[in-house]
């Protein structure tokens, strides 16, 4: 006579192969999901798209595409999440999703201290996409400004203090209802330590104070990835936030070149550059190059390259023969890569506003200042006409990819991740010498209003003194703004003026 312990045991055996049933039956079965959207039900649309990715990516170890639920993803995140919160008693326990910490195995290769560099990493087993993000965080050009930097931001010069596990956000997290179309890769952070917008290959010596070492970093993690399953990738994405996105131009061709000469030619290298698209403007108060805030961008890089000992890409380089610190610019680097990249941009960048000495919170902006930001937004607009693949909303913010409301924004009726997937679809059907499908998947995306948040779906904007929310009208108010005489520029009526600002047209 069987035990009850044995009986308890082949039940939850049982229950454990229910599941896995019901799981399978649901997530790869022909799956009947329904959209109604004027009374048509849509589920021939996603098998078929089901069946696309299949195609494009071969056996995933979840493979779904949410393309045709788009249209009304929060429902159906809303049933995915009720299945997998009915299917949780199946789990011995929760999975962990957070990316954990390697330290590099090559320890010649460190932060601007010395101590070891490393990443990051939440492997997906089954997945052949792999997204490396490069962290983002200003730099430092000279003795005086590294040694400011590690007083004060340690975190971004050393590796001691970091935490044993980051969780990822935006297009780094997991979640499907968060991150639809990337949430199944293999994700890989690599904090920034070297401050040298990653293009250093310097290493700390008795003669120098700091290493350097940005672009070598980058090097040894895509090395030991390679022995992760990197190597049987079909794409990787190199993406980046501020300083992260210009290391994004300044190294994804030496990532392509890097895998190519080791024999992996079947991984599509691509790049996705965010809040990294700087200009080497006029700044609009001239100030001494003091610190790494007042500096003007252009003088801040040409001390930094010689003081980094920085790397750009080849073509680049050859391009601008003496001068290499034209190829921390977006504009200028940009048409000479040869891997296709992904720009994101806000048009009104407060970076750049901060480099360019424009400071928009506190005393109310006068004429001149309006003006300048104004021209800001249509110097970066003229920059990017020629970038076939971008997302440039007219917002005042920085950084966008890893933002949990990175969804919400969009330009001209298409979000972020939407046009991401677009471009994605399009780079597969050429390495598939298909036609690439691009009627109802815009991925050229650029506001064309000329004001700060003139987008409805601009991230809020809070009182630096009251903390409260707000509007667009009120922004623009704070900062200045002359209804009566921006309406007589714009050849309108105020009361319409206003009617736009109000409904953020």
């Amino acid at each position: 006579m069987q035990s009850r312990g044995a009986v308890r045991g082949w039940a939850g055996v049982s229950a454990v192969r229910s599941c896995v049933l019901l799981l399978f039956i649901h997530l790869s079965a022909p799956v009947e999901v329904r959209r109604v959207r004027g009374g048509r039900a849509q589920s021939r649309r996603v098998q078929q798209a089901l069946t696309y990715r299949e195609r494009m990516e071969g056996a995933e170890s979840f493979p779904l595409d949410f393309t045709a639920v788009e249209g009304n993803i929060d429902d159906f995140m809303v049933q995915i999440k009720k299945l997998a919160q009915s299917l949780y008693p199946c789990s011995a326990q929760k999975l962990d999703q957070d990316m954990k910490l390697h330290f590099l195995k090559n320890e010649s290769v460190t932060c601007n201290d010395g101590s070891p560099a490393g990443y990051y990493i939440k492997e997906s087993k089954g997945s052949k996409r792999w997204l490396l993000f490069l962290e983002g965080g200003w730099y430092c050009f000279n003795r005086q400004t590294c040694d400011s930097r590690y007083e004060t931001m340690r975190r971004l010069m050393s590796s001691t203090k970091w935490p044993a596990t980051k969780t990822g956000t935006g297009i780094l997290s997991p979640q499907p209802e968060e991150n639809p179309h990337w949430w199944n890769a293999n994700m890989v952070f690599i904090p920034y330590c070297s401050s040298d917008v990653w293009s250093g290959a310097t290493p700390k010596t008795e003669h120098s104070d700091y290493a350097f070492m940005g672009s070598l970093i980058i090097r040894e993690v895509v090395n030991e990835l390679l022995t992760k399953g990197l190597d049987n990738a079909r794409v990787l994405l190199l993406a980046g936030s501020s300083a992260g996105g210009t290391g994004v131009l300044l190294n994804v061709d030496h990532v392509a070149e890097q895998l190519e000469s080791q024999g992996y030619r079947g991984v599509q290298v691509r790049g996705l550059a965010d809040s990294g698209w700087f200009l080497d403007n006029k700044q609009y108060k001239f100030t001494d190059c003091l610190d790494t805030i007042s500096c003007a961008p252009t003088e801040a890089i040409k001390r930094g390259i010689r003081y980094w000992g920085g790397l750009v890409p080849e073509s680049c380089r050859q391009a601008h023969v003496g001068e290499e610190w034209n190829c921390f610019f977006g504009y200028k680097v940009y048409p000479t890569l040869n891997s296709p990249v992904f720009v994101v941009q806000w048009l009104f960048d407060e970076a750049q506003l901060t480099v360019d000495n424009v400071h928009l919170m506190g005393q109310p902006v006068h004429e001149g200042q309006w003006r300048y930001i104004q021209n800001l937004g249509q110097e970066l607009r003229s920059t990017l006409q020629d970038v076939p693949a971008m997302f440039s909303p007219a917002c005042l913010s920085h950084e966008l990819i890893t933002r949990i409301y990175w969804m919400d924004i969009q330009v001209k009726g298409t979000s972020l991740p939407r046009a991401l997937h677009c471009w994605d679809r399009s780079l597969q059907d050429n390495y598939n010498h298909k036609t690439p499908p691009t009627r109802g998947c815009p991925m050229h995306l650029v506001d064309s209003c000329p004001w700060p948040h003139c987008n409805p779906s601009c991230p809020t904007i809070r009182d630096q003194v009251t903390g409260q929310e707000m509007s667009v009208i009120q922004f623009l108010k704070h900062m200045g703004f002359d209804v009566q005489k921006m309406a007589q520029q714009q050849g309108m009526d105020p009361r319409r003026l206003l009617g736009m600002l109000n409904n953020g047209n």
